[in-house]
């Protein structure tokens, strides 16, 4: 199985399904017994879906993506991602007598070969290839942020990946990419993340967004198209595309897939078509809050001239940056999945909740739940007390928020409830915590409704 999918449901058996699943929203009680119990959704189309519902509980899931190999990895076989997120951009570390991936701070590296230092720096302009042989400068590469990057790259199935000092510098820097080759349009289907759909609509690097429904994506082509853009499942409401359609209605036009929410642990976008797969790695990456990055994994192509961008504009990922993200990835699908089996059962609890209008999770599983009220949002925020209120996700702690207030503000009101953010919808990003704790806290925040 290359993808793991949960869909909530009264047993506790793991459920396994494709992207293509219609995925449903529940509204209160009444959904469950009708629109839940898997009637199509009137949204949905050959490409995705626009949320996905929730009925019972499971007290294990995403089983299957935590079990999945790992082609080609450095000993030459097959390994199991969570081996694979253990080992890679380790492998050599034991041949050189260490046990603890080393911080290599320096900024600027000796040379005694002037020369040989021109030359690797002239070839690194043609192509953005890694230059060979010793570190020049930070700006070029960090030793310790290659580690990372090769480790993420394997996660995800890609030839490599290019670290950035943020989420939004690395999507910044493929839309460069692309419009330094005279490609600004895009197309993009929301919602997307709120700082990513304004970065677009504002065309603050020069690039001109086409907004679509799945479905319109070939339409929307034009000879000028340089990227599609999309986010599954999406930023707040969880809504799921199916990935391989859209890969192929692209055509010749790469396809970035944001797999923030989903991480390598649940899906692989690289597998159904995405030539390029964005990651706030400040989120689950990373996986404790302290640590704020982004990363494109691709092909070796396009990450030479992501190279090229970020040493022009210096977008540059700390070193630390890259030691903290390289250990989070060790204990990525440990987190994911414990994290998960905490959402599925909230979400189950949410959905049976006649406070609650409408509760949103993926079939896909994951961390992430959003959900509607009958009452005012605002007051559940003001009465969490360990729930923390707080922006970003992924933390091993709990957060909630309220996108149309908080992440999502940026995007005009009117294109903001077309895509489903609701004034009424709050996003929760459960975490490690009991979940008894958890549910206990958020009654108490609901209130009597």
């Amino acid at each position: 199985m290359d993808i793991g999918s949960v869909d909530v449901r009264d047993t506790c058996d793991d459920v396994e399904g494709t992207e293509r699943a219609p995925a449903r929203e529940t509204s209160g009680r009444e959904a469950v017994a009708g629109e839940a119990l898997g009637e199509s959704s009137a949204r949905e189309t050959e490409f995705g879906v626009k949320g996905s519902s929730v009925r019972g509980a499971t007290t294990e899931t995403v089983r299957g993506p935590v079990t999945a190999a790992v082609r080609g990895s450095a000993t030459g076989g097959t390994r199991a991602l969570a081996t694979e997120a253990v080992h890679a951009g380790r492998d050599d570390l034991a041949r050189q007598g260490l046990h603890a991936v080393p911080i290599d701070l320096s900024t600027t590296y000796p040379s005694y070969d002037s020369r040989g230092e021109a030359a690797r720096i002239d070839a690194f302009a043609t192509d953005g290839a890694e230059p060979e042989g010793p570190p020049v400068y930070g700006r070029l590469g960090n030793p310790t942020v290659a580690r990372f990057e090769t480790a993420l790259a394997r996660l995800e199935g890609t030839e490599s990946a290019v670290a950035f000092a943020s989420g939004m510098a690395a999507l910044s820097a493929v839309l460069l990419v692309r419009n330094a080759m005279g490609l600004r349009h895009v197309v993009a289907v929301r919602p997307l993340y709120g700082c990513s759909d304004h970065l677009l609509t504002a065309g603050l690097l020069g690039s001109e967004v086409t907004w679509v429904d799945p479905a319109g994506i070939a339409d929307a082509l034009r000879p000028d198209t340089g990227l599609v853009l999309v986010e599954s499942p999406a930023n707040p409401t969880l809504a799921e595309l199916d990935l391989r359609a859209i890969a192929h209605a692209c055509g010749s036009v790469p396809l970035l897939a944001d797999n923030t929410f989903a991480t390598p642990v649940l899906q692989r976008p690289a597998e159904h078509g995405a030539r390029l797969v964005l990651h706030s790695a400040t989120k689950y990456l990373g996986g404790h809050g302290d640590v704020m990055a982004g990363v494109v994994a691709c092909d070796e192509e396009f990450a030479g001239r992501l190279r090229q961008v970020r040493f022009a504009t210096g977008g540059v990922l700390h070193p630390l940056a890259g030691y903290l993200l390289l250990r989070g990835l060790s204990t990525l699908p440990v987190r994911v999945r414990a994290a998960s089996s905490n959402a599925a059962e909230l979400a189950r609890r949410l959905a049976a909740d006649p406070r609650v209008a409408r509760v949103h999770y993926p079939r896909l599983g994951g961390a992430m739940i959003a959900f509607e009220l009958h009452g005012d949002p605002h007051e559940v925020i003001a009465a969490v007390r360990l729930i923390t209120p707080a922006v970003s996700l992924g933390s091993v702690d709990t957060l909630i928020q309220h996108p149309a207030s908080i992440s999502h503000r940026i995007v005009d009101a009117d294109d903001r409830r077309h895509s489903g953010v609701s004034d009424r919808l709050l996003r929760l990003s459960v975490g490690l915590e009991d979940v008894e704790d958890l549910w206990r806290d958020l009654d108490g925040a609901l209130g009597r409704g």
